[in-house]
């Protein structure tokens, strides 16, 4: 089980979480919300070993193969949608990262193009279907459907839900329609701090 104890990070003189403990369920998702600028991404980076905490503890993590949707998509322009699938699972072939793709949404034509010649929402398809093409059993999604078509979201989100099943995930979503396809326990990052 992954858990946060009394952890605090701080940017320079600026606390952005101060004394958080948290669980994420085994298997399970935590969904975490709040308002702008209240620690969610930096919960996120944390767990990810991206972001060193000034104090406290993270375990549950060690050893464990993690993936994430970033708010950002931060994908290798120059490279095409299946380039930037394999670059982090060279274990897939092209034809198996070709299928992950359409099944995503992309269209047949868009795969080999630069991801930069693609769409907003091409491109997050691409971010989305690299971080669920990774053997990880941590998977971090930090408002991963931000630019999606409203009417191919909910189909999306619902097999987004269907594919980190099993998987210790966190989730930050302002959006409560999409976090309850996730069927979520919430960590509210304003006041108490504390999962429900």
């Amino acid at each position: 089980m992954i858990g946060l104890h009394d952890v605090t990070v701080a940017y320079g003189d600026h606390t952005v979480l101060r004394g958080l403990t948290c669980q994420v369920p085994d298997g399970g998702v935590l969904r975490v919300s709040g308002p702008n600028g209240a620690g969610k991404s930096t919960l996120l980076k944390v767990v990810l070993g991206l972001v060193e905490p000034v104090s406290g503890e993270v375990v549950g993590v060690t050893g464990r193969r993690a993936a994430a949707v970033f708010q950002e998509n931060r994908l290798c322009p120059w490279l095409s949608a299946i380039g930037n699938l394999r670059l982090v699972a060279p274990e897939l072939s092209r034809g198996d990262a070709e299928t992950a793709l359409r099944a995503l949404g992309l269209p047949p034509d868009s795969l080999t193009h630069p991801v930069r010649q693609l769409s907003g929402g091409q491109q997050r398809r691409v971010a989305i279907t690299r971080a669920l093409a990774v053997p990880a059993d941590v998977i971090c999604l930090d408002e991963p459907f931000t630019g999606i078509d409203a009417d191919a979201l909910p189909g999306l989100v619902a097999q987004v839900a269907r594919a980190v099943r099993g998987r210790d995930v966190l989730l930050v979503t302002h959006d409560d329609t999409q976090a309850a396809a996730f069927q979520p326990r919430t960590l509210e990052l304003r006041g108490t701090r504390r999962a429900r």
